[in-house]
């Protein structure tokens, strides 16, 4: 179907009433609506399908890194973090055994002003993005969830999606020249048409606490200690939101224990700074406790005629260090650009668009590739549960305390988009955390420090590069 001008009302009657479009997407949420957007202006019909339209409620997606905030200026989408009691965020307060360190958001000049992340109420976002997509005029949102895709039984090409609807018993179909699964991390669609399955190693179990009173407001705040890494941040004026990364069969957190409860009120409380127990135990005690699984998902390329995955349902990280809104953001600038009605006249050249998405796998990697390697490598660093995990622990610590803080925050700010950066300042942790424990080690055990070297070494190399294989190979 071509393209008609914008606001024409036998655009929306085909939308509706034939339920045809140039693009189809399965799922409202942070890329859905953005991609829907980005597409519309450029003017491609698009049909937004979302299974409800109420406000989401989730304890992740509430953290956008100054790298998605740059990606939501180009998409001229800004304006939606206006009105929600957004929270500006500087960077990060780093606490190692109750032991602080700031990172702050690096300048990229002495006079350009610091840059800034911000967080917020996911579902409050949402809305807002969906507010926008909802005021384009070639974007048609309906209410309806997806269950199977419409496939050419001569071709194999993907022609639209199967659906089911509030007000309809019967199930409908919605048709386009390409078909956008971005139905998040429990993607329905994704399962027959993506080689990779997502790895679950712990959860993010989320408490929502009012009134805290953060050591240092307006940044992230992740705390270290013996135990996996928590996470606060500042989601509206009295909201703060605590995330507790508890790994999988954990024996603190077994029912004999007294369960997660007993594990954040006898293990977690006592390493949070005190001047946030008395809002923690109070959350605790009102007990409305939710938790999320922490994937991990490599990326795959699309190679299914007219069907196109992104999001969480095409790659996932760990949320330790907030990147997803940034990867999703960057990646409908990517895709806005490489489909463009300039490069791809009609979405219906289905060789010239699989060649496109070729072309996108590979330049999404320029922002993408460092996120996903940096938020699982601090992930097993900060949840360290080794001697070897532990120095490099303790040498990521001190080399934030020696003033190395720029490289390491732009990159996981979104920033500094090069994979090489993220190499080098890996590995010089991993020498400063040799150099750490030696100055540790007794002399009367330094015998035994070649191996303890090489051990921490090889620790590091076995931490980041299977998720560097990952990337290059998926």
């Amino acid at each position: 179907m071509s393209s008609l001008p914008n606001g024409h009302p036998t655009d929306e009657k085909t939308r509706l009433g034939h339920h045809e479009s140039d693009v189809v997407i399965v799922g409202a949420g942070i890329l859905g609506c953005a991609l829907a957007v980005a597409l519309g202006r450029q003017g491609r019909s698009v049909t937004l399908l979302e299974s409800s339209m109420k406000e989401p409620d989730r304890i992740v997606g509430e953290l956008l890194q100054p790298g998605g905030v740059q990606a939501l200026e180009k998409l001229g989408l800004r304006d939606c973090l206006d009105g929600i009691d957004a929270i500006p965020v500087k960077g990060y307060y780093l606490s190692y055994f109750k032991e602080p360190v700031l990172l702050d958001y690096p300048k990229s000049a002495p006079s350009e002003p610091a840059p800034q992340g911000w967080t917020f109420h996911h579902g409050r976002f949402v809305m807002k993005l969906r507010a926008a997509a909802l005021a384009c005029p070639k974007v048609t949102v309906v209410e309806a969830k997806a269950t199977a895709l419409v496939t050419s039984t001569y071709t194999g090409k993907v022609l639209g999606v199967e659906c089911v609807t509030k007000d309809r018993e019967m199930k409908d179909c919605y048709f386009g020249q390409l078909t956008v699964a971005a139905d998040g991390y429990n993607s329905v669609i994704r399962k027959s048409h993506h080689p990779y399955t997502s790895t679950v190693r712990s959860k993010f179990w989320g408490m929502e606490m009012i009134d805290a009173k953060l050591p240092s407001p307006c940044y992230g705040h992740v705390i270290l200690s013996d135990n996996a890494p928590v996470l606060m941040y500042q989601i509206g004026t009295h909201e703060t939101r605590v995330l507790v990364d508890v790994p999988e069969n954990l024996p603190a957190a077994s029912v004999k224990n007294g369960g997660v409860k007993g594990y954040l009120r006898n293990t977690v409380l006592p390493t949070l700074p005190v001047s946030v127990q008395p809002a923690f135990l109070a959350a605790l005690e009102e007990g409305k406790l939710r938790s999320m699984p922490n994937s991990f998902l490599p990326a795959a390329r699309n190679k299914t005629p007219g069907l196109m995955i992104l999001g969480d349902a095409l790659n996932m990280r760990h949320p330790l260090t907030g990147g997803g809104m940034t990867v999703a953001f960057n990646d409908v600038c990517v895709i806005r650009e490489l489909l463009s009605p300039e490069r791809v006249p009609s979405l219906s050249n289905t060789r010239l668009v699989l060649k496109q998405l070729s072309a996108f796998h590979w330049m999404r990697k320029n922002s993408s590739s460092v996120i996903n390697i940096l938020a699982q490598a601090l992930y097993m660093l900060f949840a360290a549960d080794d001697q070897n995990l532990k120095a490099l622990q303790r040498g990521c610590f001190r080399y934030f305390q020696i003033g190395m803080v720029d490289g390491p925050v732009g990159l996981l700010a979104g920033l500094i988009k090069q994979p090489l950066v993220l190499f080098s300042h890996f590995f010089s942790v991993a020498f400063l955390s040799i150099w750490v424990l030696f100055q540790e080690t007794h002399w009367t055990h330094l015998i035994l420090f070649p191996y303890q070297s090489v051990m921490v070494f090889w620790t590091a190399c076995v931490v980041i590069f299977p998720f560097i294989w990952a990337e290059i190979w998926s």
